[in-house]
């Protein structure tokens, strides 16, 4: 047994809002997306932003810290991600020493509950 088994936040998540940036920034560069693995590690990208995330898993909750890059500049910071009542998730995504924004998003349609054989 593994600390993800049974976890519901696994797999592929499409960012549809944020609570600070609008739709046409989050889509900028690609569809804004997070993916949950099970091994231990994740991504995220929005905006012109592209980094990992290395996650701790509970029941309900996600918390991750993350490290990539922004418009060609190294960046990182914390968060975690929530599943909602109503089967989302909700992200609260923190820069270190700088903004926290709040994101919503939605499972992909394609994406299943288990990555059985590796990273996203």
């Amino acid at each position: 047994m593994t600390a993800s088994e049974g976890c519901p936040l696994l797999g592929r998540w499409r960012i549809v809002e944020a609570d600070l940036w609008d739709r046409s920034y989050l889509d900028l560069v690609a569809p804004a997306m997070i993916a949950i693995g099970t091994d231990g590690h994740g991504e995220i990208a929005f905006g012109a932003l592209q980094a990992g995330l290395d996650l701790g898993y509970s029941q309900s909750l996600v918390h991750f810290t993350w490290a990539g890059f922004e418009e060609m500049d190294e960046v990182s910071g914390d968060g975690h991600a929530e599943l909602l009542d109503d089967s989302t998730i909700e992200i609260t995504f923190a820069y270190h020493n700088g903004d926290e924004a709040v994101l919503k998003a939605k499972r992909e349609t394609s994406s299943t509950a288990c990555f059985c054989n590796g990273p996203v």
